[in-house]
């Protein structure tokens, strides 16, 4: 850090009425003053009860080849507020989309009062105007006792007053006046209340009390009453002393407090302290620079000293990507990943728990989908089909395992999840069927007399079965609609009247959302993308197996079922667990079908039929638009690099457990 001892100021300027004599202005003196860095406003209030309004404007002039910044004073409200006798305590102000908010404490005949007044800028048709005041409201008669400090948030929609009792009150501002919405006391009796302050957004509000604990509690709703109320967010270390200075910064939701020669910069999200140190010297105030890379420091001695800051990520830590964060406008602490937002003073939520559990999400409903027919696939190939079939479904299975991921991904939005969409019934139908259908028909087969199944080749059975598949296929699909009409009756919201409708019941019945880009679409789509890898590797797996254990097996009485369940299969379960895991790393790793057949929220729900964001769709998404080497930048590599180490372990996981199979049937 350096000092600035000394510094050449401009001449002082008057900030009252322009129309005053210099002699009357010697007698007028400041009471109190508010400044709101983000607009760069400045409110004073004179010991006559007026207010004045201005606002600075800094422009940069060059001056012999020197860049110096020069102030401009404009003059926007000058007006009356309060008697001249009145003795103001503090004065706040508020700049929001509905004018100017003023709020003062000043002493009145030895009693506190609390006066809000709301200024207007009436246009003009040709675009000037005066500020009025719009409303004047006296709110000391709606507290239980003197009001002792007050701060504005949200833009002025926003009050709280602390009184002398310790007691927090919110007003919420309500067309022409401010209604008492919330009051409770954040302390004990012991402690009463020393400031108020807002962070950067207006929403989060910091208590600080006389022995320097600090509480944060932000606006959320509440849903037993339906309404936004304050609710305590987190706790800070407390400083031991009442704090005596307080600054928040204008790019994060970081503030900076302390006491003498004690500095603390703290952040309000996460709750960690990210400095604190004691000084060599006693501070008397202290600010962050707009860019939140130097932090100023006003001593006893009146020095300035001026310090670096070197923190580019204060959002970032292990409990931002992997805690609970209590975030502004929730009602409780919960995992949140919502990268950007629509103003500057949106707070990036960059957990990455959403993220992994949509990773595992569609990676769950894509080896439902895909494992039980791709293995079973390859137990029928290798043990089952004549050889021409098997030359036939294997080529064409590894055909399938080239076909791009983007068109399976452009499939299963634009053709797939509209299609399915109104047919679950139908699809709910044929998954029970089916599968019950191929047994019985197995069943019916096993059954005929020998010399009847001599008439069908072996290796060729499904040349008779196939026929019956279909139908019964055909037949479940049509018996969709009858069960949707007898099981999932729902009220038309419109109408108020039963009708049969899935996406209707499934809300109703189970709470959860129906959405026509789901995980159901991602494990068809998904799925068919893993089945040819898990498919290949496991029928090879399986026609690795010695023949001499099958002659054996069947020569000793045992039915080809017998003898590929209960001696291929356990002879081959390396290989086959090895095509598990392979098609559960190509699951997690996929992007372009799970990017384009879901909604991609990030929403931590295992419903079916809502969506997810994955890991690796969420790349693909954010980083285009990340600004280089900026904390969404650097946290996306973070979650590339989260990929990578899940998909590593899980294969060395699936490596080391193939070798100790191997090794138990190492015999055979």
């Amino acid at each position: 850090f350096w000092d600035i001892k000394s510094q050449k100021v401009n001449p002082p300027i008057s900030i009252f009425s322009d129309s005053e004599s210099s002699s009357e202005q010697a007698h007028v003196q400041a009471s109190s003053f508010h400044y709101l860095p983000e607009s760069q406003e400045l409110a004073f209030i004179n010991d006559q009860g007026q207010v004045s309004w201005i606002k600075i404007i800094y422009e940069a002039s060059f001056i012999n080849n020197q860049r110096k910044i020069i102030h401009q004073i404009e003059r926007q409200v000058f007006f009356d507020a309060i008697k001249p006798e009145s003795k103001v305590k503090q004065l706040q102000m508020s700049n929001g989309e509905e004018g100017h908010q003023v709020a003062i404490i000043y002493q009145e005949d030895s009693s506190f009062k609390l006066k809000v007044l709301n200024l207007k800028k009436e246009e003009s048709f040709l675009g000037g105007g005066n500020w009025e005041v719009d409303f004047s409201q006296d709110l000391d008669s709606a507290l239980p006792s003197p009001p002792k400090a007050i701060a504005f948030g949200e833009g002025g929609k926003v009050l709280v007053v602390a009184d002398q009792e310790g007691s927090t009150h919110y007003f919420a501002k309500e067309d022409s006046s401010y209604v008492l919405k919330q009051s409770w006391q954040a302390f004990g009796p012991h402690a009463s209340l020393s400031r108020l302050d807002f962070l950067l957004g207006g929403s989060s509000l910091l208590l600080s009390n006389d022995l320097g604990e600090n509480k944060l509690y932000s606006l959320g709703m509440d849903p037993s009453l339906g309404r936004r109320i304050f609710l305590f967010n987190k706790g800070f270390p407390s400083l031991k002393h009442k704090i005596e200075f307080f600054d928040r910064s204008l790019r994060n939701r970081a503030f900076l407090l302390g006491h003498d020669q004690v500095l603390s910069i703290r952040y309000g999200t996460t709750g960690e302290t990210l400095w604190e140190n004691h000084l060599d010297f006693s501070i008397k105030d202290a600010v962050f620079s707009k860019k939140y890379h130097r932090v100023g420091l006003l001593s006893q001695d009146n020095k300035i000293h001026l310090y670096e800051l070197q923190d580019p990520h204060p959002e970032a830590s292990f409990k931002a990507f992997f805690g609970k964060i209590f975030y502004e406008g929730q009602s409780e602490p919960k995992y949140t990943w919502q990268s950007t937002g629509g103003s500057d003073a949106f707070e990036p939520k960059l957990s990455m728990v959403p993220l992994l559990f949509g990773s595992f999400k569609g990676t769950f409903y894509a080896l439902l989908f895909s494992v039980p027919i791709a293995l079973l696939a390859a137990l029928y190939t290798s043990q089952f089909a004549h050889p021409k079939t098997r030359g036939l479904i294997k080529p064409t299975m590894e055909i399938m395992a080239s076909l791009p991921s983007v068109i399976l991904g452009f499939l299963a939005a634009l053709w797939l999840a509209p299609l399915i969409e109104d047919k679950v019934p139908s699809l709910l139908s044929c998954f029970f069927l089916l599968p019950f259908g191929a047994f019985l028909l197995g069943e019916i087969f096993s059954h005929l007399p020998i010399s009847t199944r001599h008439f069908i080749k072996e290796g060729y059975e499904w040349v008779w079965i196939a026929p019956f598949l279909i139908l019964i296929t055909y037949l479940a699909w049509e018996l969709g609609p009858i069960l949707e009409q007898h099981f999932f009756l729902a009220t038309d919201p419109n109408t108020g009247k039963l009708i049969a409708d899935f996406r209707l019941w499934w809300p109703q019945a189970t709470g959860t959302s129906y959405e026509q880009r789901n995980a159901l679409v991602v494990g068809f789509a998904m799925g068919f993308a893993v089945i040819p890898i898990i498919f290949t590797i496991a029928e090879d797996s399986l026609s690795s197996v010695p023949k001499s254990l099958q002659s054996a097996s069947l020569a000793l009485g045992a039915s080809r079922w017998q003898t590929a369940f209960k001696v291929i299969l356990p002879a081959a379960t390396g290989g086959i667990f090895s095509s598990i895991m392979i098609g559960l790393g190509r699951a997690v790793g996929e992007t372009m079908i799970v990017l384009m057949a879901t909604g991609n929220t990030p929403i931590m729900d295992f419903n079916i039929f809502s969506g997810m964001r994955t890991l690796s769709a969420n790349l693909a998404v954010e980083l285009p638009e990340a600004p280089f080497h900026g904390t969404l930048y650097r946290t996306l590599f973070f979650g590339a690099l989260l990929l990578f180490v899940m998909t590593f372990f899980l294969n060395l996981s699936a490596e080391l457990l193939r070798h100790r199979i191997k090794k138990k049937f190492k015999g055979l």
